[in-house]
């Protein structure tokens, strides 16, 4: 398994105030970020985890499980972890005009600013998928898009056994933006091996920040 796809080495050669893909490399630190909740089961376990190892993430969430969770996403931005913007429905980008993308966009900010007060988050794709126009609306409108430069392909169905092996075999670097998912157990059981193993290497665990 490659947790390094080539689309994504490709994406960090753009301006990173347009397309973000990894952080800094000089500092020992690793960028956990969290996709498609948040969820009443896995979520609350997940920031438990996190707050042992005083670990800092980015939830991108998707807005309509922002709206039924909102205790939640008040938990996450207690505890110092940052929002990002997964569209509000979750739908495949490249079927819908830009008209409705913009709509999946700017609805879910609207949600995400109640409880962080910003007036605008990273948004990260669905499925990654983000056909041409909607990368030129973004860039135009100063929004950032924000990928991964490291997948811990949580989302793949492979045992967690499997998940926790790669990641072993091919650590991350200082820098990487790690994807993982809230919307299942196998990041958990991923991090549970894990962040023991990268917090002894030295690494810190911090948020995404906005430029």
């Amino acid at each position: 398994m490659n947790p390094r796809p080539r689309k994504l080495q490709v994406l960090r050669w753009l301006p990173t105030r347009w397309v973000l893909t990894r952080g800094v490399r000089q500092r020992r630190v690793l960028h956990l970020t969290f996709d498609d909740g948040p969820h009443p089961e896995h979520t609350p376990a997940l920031l438990d985890l996190l707050a042992v190892h005083r670990a800092r993430a980015t939830f991108f969430v998707i807005g309509q499980h922002a709206e039924r969770n909102p205790d939640l996403v008040e938990r996450i931005v207690r505890e110092g972890h940052t929002l990002g913007n997964h569209s509000w429905s979750h739908p495949q980008f490249d079927r819908l005009g830009l008209p409705a993308q913009r709509d999946e966009i700017e609805r879910t900010d609207r949600l995400l600013t109640r409880f962080d007060g910003l007036a605008r988050h990273d948004f990260r794709p669905p499925r990654g998928v983000m056909p041409r126009p909607m990368v030129l609306d973004c860039i135009r409108r100063g929004r950032r898009i924000a990928y991964w430069s490291y997948d811990s392909l949580d989302y793949s169905q492979q045992p967690a056994e499997t998940l926790i092996a790669s990641a072993r075999k091919h650590p991350p670097n200082a820098g990487e933006v790690l994807l993982m998912h809230d919307d299942n157990g196998l990041s958990l059981q991923l991090l549970r091996a894990m962040l023991p193993v990268w917090a002894a290497d030295g690494f810190v665990f911090e948020p995404l920040r906005a430029d």
